[in-house]
């Protein structure tokens, strides 16, 4: 008799653009985009934006003297997205294995990675990591990770961007961000990989009024969002990719009314866990 996996959502980082310091945004986090998957015991990780440095140092500390073995999706290399990794601290233990996914190849992927990290931008070199490190292509139409089944899927934002939707036994978590609405062909196949989630992590960076002076930015709204929920049966849905500009006063605001398009809706915060 098969038993549903146990899953744990949590959120390191959930800021976009670029990380901020200020009492007024403490409230939901100033750190870049990272979403951290427990799932049986397994670490699955979303991005390494600012927030995986934090979430490295956890792992470190909950784990310490064990084997530290890590699955990382990268939904794209803006650095918002990975101007952390240099401080993910498993990469720094021999004992630690950290597998790379991206919808490049494995090849391209390496290149990327040490590239962030190379003369002059980083003292460390990338290629010197004591930690065991794989890079995987996940440009295909399911991947499978230890309990889980990762589907990728195409988002519309410049020079691309990946989605991810994560089944785990009959639980489903689809991460989307960044992406930008208004295209009918990314936004149907967004619908089609968003159905019936039971969390949806939505870009939503600027509000209605914002949107006008940023279309074409590659992000999308609080409205689009709810209206992604109504229409693909969503659970509960969480608003992400927060603007550096909105403080926790406009993050209030902004969940208040989009509550009332759609009810079971809250916006990322750092620290924040969900168990499904």
């Amino acid at each position: 008799m098969s038993t549903e996996p146990q899953v744990r959502v949590k959120f390191w980082g959930v800021r976009g653009s670029i990380p901020v310091a200020a009492y007024d945004f403490l409230g939901c986090g100033g750190n870049t985009t990272c979403v951290e998957l427990r799932i049986d015991g397994n670490i699955l990780i979303i991005d390494a934006g600012t927030g995986i440095r934090r979430l490295g140092m956890e792992i470190q500390r909950e784990l310490a003297g064990a084997k530290v073995s890590v699955d990382l999706l990268l939904t794209h290399f803006h650095w918002d997205h990975i101007q952390g990794l240099p401080f993910f601290t498993p990469l720094y233990s021999p004992e630690s294995e950290v597998r790379f996914y991206s919808t490049r190849p494995p090849s391209e992927l390496r290149n990327l990675l040490e590239g962030e990290m190379s003369h002059p931008y980083f003292p460390v070199n990338f290629e010197l990591l004591p930690a065991k490190r794989g890079f995987i292509d996940v440009a295909k139409e399911c991947v499978h990770i230890p309990n889980v089944c990762v589907h990728p899927f195409p988002m519309n934002h410049p020079q691309g961007a990946t989605g991810f939707r994560i089944e785990a036994g009959s639980r489903v978590i689809t991460h989307a961000s960044d992406l930008e609405h208004g295209n009918p062909e990314f936004d149907k196949i967004l619908r089609e990989f968003a159905q019936n989630s039971d969390v949806l992590i939505y870009d939503a960076q600027f509000t209605p009024d914002e949107y006008p002076m940023r279309k074409g930015w590659g992000h999308s709204t609080w409205l689009e969002a709810t209206r992604v929920a109504q229409e693909c049966n969503v659970k509960r849905l969480v608003l992400f990719h927060h603007d550096p500009g909105h403080e926790d006063a406009m993050m209030v605001d902004i969940v208040t009314q989009a509550r009332k398009c759609f009810e079971k809706t809250q916006a990322a915060q750092e620290g924040m866990e969900i168990i499904l």
